[in-house]
């Protein structure tokens, strides 16, 4: 069923006159009440007269990156979202999927999408001079809007970043851990890839707050799994049996399905405390089963719907975003607390 004007008045508290002239910038409103009205709209799936849904005014590309990751499932579901609103609005939404974390394969997805008219650009940048490079050169040179959501790169002309403070999320982790071993023993911190700046503020997070808080926890190592479950298996293996009172470990990278392989391997009478990444249908059965201890979770639906409405509002009305940083919510989460 059709939304109308009426029922939008209604829900801003506004006559119908007001909503009219709110849509189709006709001026003489007040611009916080242009706003709740055009918000509400939005939200309600209203599509102005005269804007034929079937052709797209404007073109959003969107590029990821590790395409096939767990912790996309839930962005990529955002995406999609995203993608079904702004139809209606005129918006159609191009996303090109990254497997990996190869700046050239991300070149070449953001070359396509230029190519095919895009007026604003959703990324997860991979860490490269040349991504950066190409960012700068589209918002500047270009006029096209740049979002990075998930992960983001300093020294790009962006007008915002949407995702988790993943610094923060890293104290976090430390405070979790921190309590859980009491303070004492050793930490196992397994990241994906060094290049990647999501797992490097992790990690730095982590280790700032230790040494801060709990500076009689050491740090076992740092080791790199490429997001690998098999790698996250030997890791754990092998320095559970080369090094002695490990009572913790952080994964903040993919593979976390490893961390039970290698318990079952080891076969421990007492297996240390857990701390991992992302809520996924595989790292739910792992809190289900004890295997580990506390999930960080980093509201991926969010990351991936909000960034192409940011852009649809900026060319199609003119709205700057009002935060550089829009930061998800962290969401620590148990076995006690899943559905």
């Amino acid at each position: 069923m059709a939304v109308t004007i009426q029922q939008i008045a209604e829900l801003a508290g506004v006559s119908r006159g007001t909503v009219d002239r709110a849509l189709n910038h006709r001026g003489r409103i007040a611009p916080e009440v242009e706003e709740r009205v055009w918000k509400i709209a939005d939200e309600m799936g209203y599509v102005v007269k005269g804007r034929k849904r079937a052709k797209a005014l404007v073109k959003i590309g969107v590029v990821t990156q590790l395409a096939r990751a767990s912790f996309m499932m839930e962005i990529n579901r955002g995406i999609k979202k995203a993608r079904e609103e702004l139809a209606e609005r005129g918006v159609e939404v191009l996303v090109r999927e990254v497997l990996s974390v190869d700046a050239g394969e991300q070149l070449k997805a953001m070359e396509e999408l230029v190519e095919e008219g895009i007026d604003g650009l959703a990324v997860m940048p991979v860490e490269s001079e040349a991504i950066r490079m190409r960012i700068n050169e589209l918002a500047e040179e270009g006029g096209i809007p740049v979002v990075t959501f998930n992960s983001d790169i300093v020294g790009i002309k962006r007008s915002c970043f949407v995702g988790m403070d993943n610094k923060k999320s890293g104290r976090v982790a430390a405070g979790l851990l921190g309590m859980l071993t009491r303070g004492k023993g050793k930490i196992l911190i397994i990241t994906g890839s060094f290049g990647n700046p999501v797992n490097n503020f992790r990690v730095d997070g982590f280790v700032e707050e230790l040494k801060r808080t709990y500076p009689e926890l050491e740090i076992a190592g740092v080791q790199g799994s490429f997001d690998e479950t098999e790698e996250v298996q030997r890791i754990i293996e092998n320095t559970m049996m080369a090094v002695s009172g490990i009572s913790g470990i952080l994964v903040v990278s993919g593979g976390q399905a490893g961390v039970g392989k290698a318990f079952e391997t080891l076969k421990l009478d007492r297996r240390p405390y857990v701390v991992i990444y992302d809520q996924t249908p595989k790292n739910e059965r792992a809190l289900r089963e004890d295997t580990v201890d506390f999930l960080i979770d980093q509201n991926g639906y969010v990351q991936g719907y909000r960034p192409p409405n940011i852009l649809a509002d900026m060319i199609l009305k003119g709205k700057r975003p009002k935060e550089e940083y829009w930061y998800t919510d962290i969401k620590i989460m148990t076995k006690y607390v899943l559905p």
